[in-house]
């Protein structure tokens, strides 16, 4: 057999290239090399995950103020600085860089600068010509956004630069409907930029459940936040110091900035998939089989170039997978029915398992239980604001299929029925668990009369 210099090269440094390399370092003993020719964390923690989490607080502090008052408190003297939290951001980043830095050289991965190619089913080149031998080979290069092609799309922000402008635009033109889109809404908004949503479908959020997608839309709506659906852009045109939005059929839009957040695809230039005849799927991911295994047996793949879900955490549970199957055998694979998700508007977005047009596809008769109310944060802080609660049960089964919330906090809420519901809790088990009031997560265990 041919000896290669390490057991295994990741390709990418993201949450689950790290998880991947350390695992396979520490718990089982294997020669690791790591190669990333950027900062180390991935999209995550450099563009995406944390930043927007740390982007999220800002924005929700703006509320939170407003809403002081009717608590008691005076709040006369408040002002914000984008140069602070950029400052804040910026060092809060640099310090995780570390961490992952740390992460790696106390588990005896080699980490190589670069970007990695493939030569062959066991070989990778990095930029400046070394040739990586390894046994196996895992891709976990992340993604990147999408740039539709359109006249001045060139002229336009991505999301990725969102995190370092020198200073926020007085007025911004946000193209996409999907979760990035109304999280940078929804933030900017708050941060007193003057907000459009522009997307070509009649509503947003469609992966999501359709009760969730219109309230948000409602809410976002009366924050004052311009909603254009069923738009076709035709070009943006780039001014001195605007840019003009041109839409079909429509009139223009002048705005300071436009930013694409038209979604992500999987980062695959460069990588030489074509020459060491990696097969892709339908989306155009990297194709993988239960093992996380593509068309070529050596070669792996985890994360956002597999198209299943673009999730951090999912991408760490597949690198687990990944590596306990490579070298221990068989162990349970990912229930992606059932994974715990969020959207960090303000009210936040939680939702686990399926919607209810998929829960009706997959188990046919299904019960559906919803309340809308006012929370009692509202009530005193006089803020015009509605949470929604839907639990979908399968009747045959009894089980919760399907959980989403729009409120305060729905992310905290939804991780932990995400643990019942990867129990198989049921609609009888909901009811008999006793409610902590008074609190807004109570509602999901004391909702009795299914929708007629």
């Amino acid at each position: 057999m041919t000896e290669h210099k390490y057991d295994l090269c990741v390709i990418g440094g993201g949450s689950g290239g790290v998880r991947a390399a350390r695992i396979a370092s520490t718990r089982y003993g294997k020669k690791v090399c790591l190669v990333e020719s950027k900062k180390l964390g991935g999209t995550c923690v450099n563009v995406g995950c944390v930043p927007k989490k740390l982007f999220y607080y800002a924005a929700a502090f703006a509320e939170n103020v407003q809403d002081a008052t009717g608590f008691g408190w005076k709040c006369d003297q408040v002002a914000f600085s984008w140069p602070a939290l950029i400052q804040n951001k910026n060092e809060e980043i640099a310090r995780l860089n570390g961490v992952y830095n740390s992460i790696l050289e106390n588990s005896a991965v080699k980490v190589i600068e670069g970007k990695g190619r493939l030569k062959d089913a066991h070989t990778v080149v990095v930029d400046d010509g070394l040739e990586i031998s390894a046994d196996k080979i895992l891709i976990a290069t992340g993604s990147t956004p999408y740039v539709p092609s359109f006249p001045g799309a060139e002229a336009c922000l991505v999301s990725d630069q969102m995190f370092s402008l020198d200073q926020l635009p007085k007025s911004i033109g946000i193209i996409g409907g999907g979760y990035i889109a109304v999280e940078f809404a929804s933030l900017l908004c708050n941060l007193g930029v003057e907000v459009s949503l522009i997307y070509r479908g009649c509503c947003l959020l469609t992966g999501f459940d359709r009760d969730i997608g219109e309230r948000l839309e409602r809410a976002l709506s009366s924050k004052g936040i311009k909603l254009i659906p069923d738009a076709v852009i035709e070009s943006v045109g780039d001014g001195k110091s605007s840019k003009h939005i041109h839409l079909k059929g429509q009139p223009e839009l002048e705005v300071e900035q436009v930013l694409l957040a038209t979604g992500r695809v999987p980062m695959l230039a460069g990588l030489g998939l074509e020459d060491c005849k990696v097969a892709l799927n339908e989306k155009g991911g990297i194709l993988v089989n239960d093992d996380y295994q593509t068309s070529v047996s050596s070669i792996y793949a985890i994360g956002d170039v597999i198209t299943r879900m673009a999730l951090t955490p999912v991408a760490i549970e597949e690198a687990m997978v990944f590596v306990e199957r490579a070298y221990e055998g068989k162990v349970p694979l990912i229930n992606y029915d059932v994974i715990p998700t969020s959207v960090f508007t303000e009210p936040n977005v939680g939702t686990c398992g399926l919607s209810e047009v998929a829960a009706k596809a997959k188990y046919g008769d299904v019960a559906v239980y919803e309340s809308e109310y006012r929370p009692l944060k509202a009530t005193l802080s006089g803020r015009n604001t509605k949470e929604y609660m839907k639990v979908i049960v399968d009747k045959a089964s009894d089980r919760v299929v399907g959980l989403h919330v729009l409120g305060y906090d729905a992310a905290e809420i939804v991780q932990g029925f995400g643990v019942a519901m990867l129990m198989g809790a049921t609609k009888s088990q909901f009811d008999a668990t006793v409610g902590i009031h008074p609190t807004s997560a109570e509602e999901l265990v004391t909702l009795r009369t299914p929708r007629v």
